[in-house]
């Protein structure tokens, strides 16, 4: 079976309907994964017995009965499967329980098939791990898949399986998605729960879903998961209807913003200019009010806090987690990159931490008022196409280095995260190299509703499932 010619939703439908068996569809998937991981390096953990296992005893139940999926190794924790985080120093730690997120992921018919590599802890825009190697782009192996969910959008772009779960701390969803030409949905924050290991994650700024072929496979993983769990510190307002409804409508005449400046002035480079251009365009042609405007805020004292809030957060974190674990921390177990910003997490007080939260929370309501007169903003994912392998090295020496060449690269997205708001990355458009250029529509607070309408409506008008990547598992 090719893996092209099917989305989640109706392999799950064929496995309903009696066409092929649950265990036919993940045999398939893993020949799929075999046939061309030792190219891509996307896979890096396989549990293909308990994957057969669970395919043999699974019920038609659920949207995605028997549908193959792949985990990424940094959240959706599964039981006593290895949740390395990219990283050599929780190479063998495996966790006791699933998270609550993968029970409704199972429950909605998904089977896991192993986890996708990631860049350590998530850290970087490139997945380069030490630990595992880089993952490879499908469209040019010398480029990179992005970060952190490299490994998830490589896979689906490689037709392994039709989505795969991904997090987004500062645009981990959305980079690989416009990297790999896939479809990317950046939650609202609290929209899908992190229990029972965490109740937030990077105060805030990180969420979990997928990366997808289709649009509407996300709008229906994002029904079967959405929703709090006991004790969540957040609770994203609730839709009014399912999100796999709000995919198949178009939706009403929206006035978007449109921008191709980075907001750190960082230069974009001119394909995803063009990109964000020809979006625009394609949006008037559907008869979208589409008009220059961007948020005002001060980006330069964003940047500066959030790149301390991630040091602060990721430093706490391992911390914390070595000491679950019983492990002592040591230096050579860990990338230069990671070992700096725990370094420099270190000369922060409680008092400063404090602070940089309420000024990334007053950036928020600047940047949220602006949405009081737009329905969406579009902007390019990031600032240049798929970069070389090596590019956003992690074993660097020089932290403000690597900070600095990290954001110069995706500059669109971390902002998102701070103020909560979804955000999609939809692959419209490919350069004259023959590599996907992804645009970013953001929405207000808690409306991914109209951007599912949107990204359904985009991808009717300018579909993208008949494009091949170099490197396909048909």
């Amino acid at each position: 079976m090719n893996a092209l010619w099917h989305d989640g939703l109706s392999l799950g439908e064929r496995v309903k309907a009696g066409d092929l068996t649950a265990v036919e569809a993940v045999e398939a998937a893993i020949h799929r994964i075999e046939s061309a991981n030792d190219t891509l390096n996307a896979v890096v953990t396989k549990i293909y017995d308990q994957a057969l296992d669970a395919a043999k005893s699974a019920t038609v139940d659920g949207p995605f009965a028997g549908v193959p999926f792949l985990l990424k190794d940094l959240g959706g924790a599964l039981a006593d499967v290895p949740f390395t985080g990219g990283s050599r120093f929780f190479r063998d730690d495996c966790p006791p329980t699933d998270s609550v997120l993968v029970q409704r992921y199972k429950s909605a018919g998904l089977i896991p098939l192993g986890r996708t590599n990631t860049p350590e802890f998530g850290l970087n825009a490139s997945t380069e791990p030490v630990l595992f190697g880089a993952t490879h782009n499908p469209w040019d192996i010398t480029k990179s898949p992005g970060g952190s969910s490299g490994g998830s959008a490589a896979s689906v772009a490689a037709g392994f399986v039709p989505l795969a779960h991904a997090s987004d701390g500062g645009g981990s969803i959305r980079i690989p998605a416009s990297c790999c030409g896939v479809f990317g949905m950046k939650t609202t924050r609290g929209r899908n729960t992190m229990a029972p290991y965490l109740g937030e994650s990077l105060a805030g700024c990180s969420v979990e879903h997928v990366v997808s072929r289709s649009v509407r496979d996300s709008a229906a993983a994002l029904d079967a998961t959405a929703g709090p769990s006991i004790g969540d510190p957040y609770l994203a307002p609730p839709n009014d209807r399912p999100f796999l409804d709000e995919s198949k409508i178009d939706p009403k005449r929206l006035r978007i913003a449109i921008t191709s400046e980075a907001f750190n002035g960082t230069p974009v480079h001119p394909d995803c200019v063009a990109a964000t251009e020809r979006a625009g365009v394609l949006c008037e042609q559907l008869g979208h009010i589409v008009e220059p405007a961007s948020p005002r805020f001060d980006a330069a004292r964003l940047d500066r806090d959030y790149n301390a809030l991630f040091s602060i957060s990721a430093s706490a974190n391992i911390r914390q987690r070595a000491k679950f674990v019983g492990r002592e921390l040591d230096p050579e177990k860990f990338e230069r990159v990671t070992w700096a910003m725990m370094t420099k997490a270190e000369t922060f007080s409680a008092t400063d931490y404090v602070q940089l939260l309420n000024g990334l929370h007053s950036m928020s309501r600047e940047i949220c008022g602006f949405f009081e007169h737009y329905d969406l903003l579009l902007t390019p994912t990031l600032a240049q196409p798929p970069v070389p392998l090596g590019h956003l090295d992690m074993m660097m020496d020089d932290l403000d280095a690597y900070v600095d060449r990290l954001w110069r690269f995706a500059s669109f997205t971390y902002q998102f995260n701070v103020t909560g708001q979804p955000a999609m990355s939809v692959p419209l458009f490919w350069n004259d190299d023959n590599l996907p250029i992804g645009v970013q529509f953001v929405g207000n607070y808690g409306d991914e509703a109209t951007l599912f309408q949107l990204a359904g409506q985009l991808e009717r008008a300018a579909p993208w499932h008949d494009r091949y990547p170099s490197v396909f598992a048909a």
